[in-house]
């Protein structure tokens, strides 16, 4: 720590919770000066508290996630987004944590948006994967089911969803606590895992997309109807105005120059085999398939329009009890799932974003005040190239299609042992195991379990395979094992753990995913703007699981 920060320390010339923030970039000392410092922060914050507890907090936190964003992207695209733009603002005015990292495996969507919100791990808010084999239940269940409730603002079963699932509170939870419940939160995705797990258990509402009615729609277990504003933009119809003007590049395509050319046979097709690439015609999806705007910029267009809905019409930020808008942005997981990082897609997804986010943020300036507001942008992921791409350029890499591998291993344990269907899942990088078919069975199960690591190590791609079990007694580096052990709940997750090689993903020949613990997956932003946030960045290692506690220090409340 310089002596220049420690002075303005104790000359309280910085606030507790850029304090906090310094503190927090200094990651290898934490502990230490933790302990060291608390004296000084207590006294820092009871400092504070002088001058008016109510005026040194935000009236409204905007949490930004962006469902799938590399933290390359930043740099990558820098030179092309707009001067005022909104990442050029967050990058050039905030506070950056250029090395922020997810702590566990698997890197998904609502492992991401559990863990920033909760603070936690899977290991602990037991959100393991978007889905998993549930050994209670007997069958694969989905992270934000829930067959107690029913859908608000459609007639399909799209809103049979709550946060039961997660074991965890969130940041949010915490600040309604600490407001009597006073303070109002809101959760806005188009997926629903990336709207309700953020939101916490104690949201006033969360909203999500309804592919199927091309509605906003929410459950009972926020509320017996959708509000009169949320009712209104549905009759807008919004995607079938999109689909009318299509989706044309924002820039002449020859100005892409840091994406990779059109017509790649390993990218995917999602609006038909005949479109292969800019301009995309939508129109013939009008009143027919209200899903395919997620894969187009228009989905995160239509995700700030509600956004701004909630904004205005659950008057937040209006008070001095802090409100908290949880925002996710999936459309870029949908473009890039199918187009790859490497895409002009990609690429003129996030310029239109650009512009987006600097509309947004000069509506917060407007409506609730340029110094009343804090923001923080961060991912729930990253991703990976695409294989095809990477073995055209000569680096490793490939496809693990695992439903083929599990269906040959299961004929081979049959041939070999008799038993029928015994590896019942491989989500989350995890082989499940048919334990009543296994233990009633007259089988060493050492040897069957010695059978299926060996058959699995063949195969191509696989670097290492062993029990979840043995974990701590499979030679790795510690980063890796750590990161497993953060991934694993032992009512939820799996029985043999696999890990990809470098470069190999779960899927097809065409698009990519995300997943593991390689930095191309566990790299991503972490930006923070806003009232009390200094300038700057920080290159020390911090954790997507910082956030909610850094968050709790800026609030004032409890930690999640």
């Amino acid at each position: 720590m310089s002596y220049t920060f420690l002075s303005k320390m104790l000359s309280f010339e910085l606030g507790f919770g850029q304090v906090y923030l310094y503190i927090l970039n200094l990651h290898s000392m934490r502990k230490r000066l933790l302990v060291l410092f608390a004296p000084i922060l207590i006294f820092l914050s009871a400092y504070s508290q002088k001058k008016s507890f109510s005026e040194s907090r935000p009236r409204l936190v905007v949490g930004i996630m962006i469902d799938q964003m590399r933290w390359d992207f930043l740099y990558r695209y820098y030179n092309r987004f707009q001067p005022n733009g909104g990442f050029r603002r967050l990058m050039d005015k905030g506070f950056s944590n250029e090395q922020t990292f997810i702590p566990y495996a698997p890197t998904v969507t609502a492992c991401g948006h559990a863990s920033v919100y909760t603070g936690s791990v899977p290991a602990v808010h037991g959100i393991v994967g978007n889905n998993w084999w549930g050994k209670a239940e007997n069958r694969v269940v989905y992270c934000s089911e829930d067959v107690t409730v029913q859908t608000v603002g459609s007639s399909t079963a799209s809103g049979k969803m709550s946060p039961k699932n997660m074991f965890a509170n969130s940041i949010c939870d915490e600040l309604k606590l600490a407001t009597n419940f006073r303070s109002k939160v809101v959760g806005i995705a188009i997926k629903d895992r990336g709207a309700i797990l953020p939101a916490g258990h104690t949201a006033d509402a969360a909203y999500w997309y309804d592919n199927k009615s091309g509605n906003w729609i929410t459950s009972t277990y926020y509320r017996e109807s959708l509000p009169e504003w949320v009712r209104l933009f549905n009759e807008k119809k919004y995607p079938d105005q999109v689909y009318q003007q299509g989706w044309s590049s924002l820039y002449p395509i020859n100005t892409y120059v840091q994406s990779d050319t059109s017509l790649n046979d390993y990218e995917a097709r999602p609006f038909g085999e005949e479109q292969l690439n800019f301009p995309y015609k939508l129109n013939q999806f009008i009143g027919k398939n209200y899903g395919v705007i997620s894969q187009t910029p228009y989905g995160n267009t239509m995700t700030f329009e509600m956004a701004r809905g909630a904004v205005v019409n659950e008057s937040m930020g209006k008070d001095e009890d802090p409100d908290f808008l949880a925002v996710s942005f999936s459309s870029p997981d949908y473009i890039g799932h199918a187009f790859g990082p490497n895409s002009i897609e990609v690429e003129d997804a996030y310029l239109r974003m650009d512009i987006e986010l600097a509309a947004f943020f000069n509506f917060l300036d407007q409506q609730v005040g340029s110094d009343q507001y804090v923001v923080f942008l961060t991912a729930d992921h990253g991703v990976s190239h695409v294989p095809g791409f990477l073995q055209k350029h000569k680096h490793p890499g490939g496809n693990i299609d695992d439903d083929k591998m599990i269906k040959e291993l299961n004929n081979a344990i049959l041939q070999k042992f008799g038993l029928k269907d015994v590896v019942l899942s491989g989500l989350n990088y995890q082989l499940s195991l048919n334990h009543s078919a296994i233990d009633s069975a007259t089988v060493d199960h050492s040897k069957l379990l010695a059978f299926i690591q060996d058959y699995v190590k063949k195969q191509p791609g696989i670097d290492r395979v062993f029990p979840c079990a043995d974990l701590y007694k499979e030679l790795m580096p510690s980063q890796v094992r750590e990161r497993f052990s953060n991934g694993y709940h032992p009512k939820r997750s799996g029985d043999i753990q696999l890990l990809f090689q470098p470069g190999w993903i779960d899927g097809g020949k065409k698009g990519t995913t995300h997943g593991l613990w390689n930095s191309y997956d566990s790299h991503i932003p972490l930006i923070w703007y806003g009232r009390g946030i200094p300038k700057g960045r920080s290159n020390a290692v911090v954790y997507m699981t910082d956030i909610a506690p850094t968050l709790a220090a800026l609030l004032r409340i409890q930690m999640p």
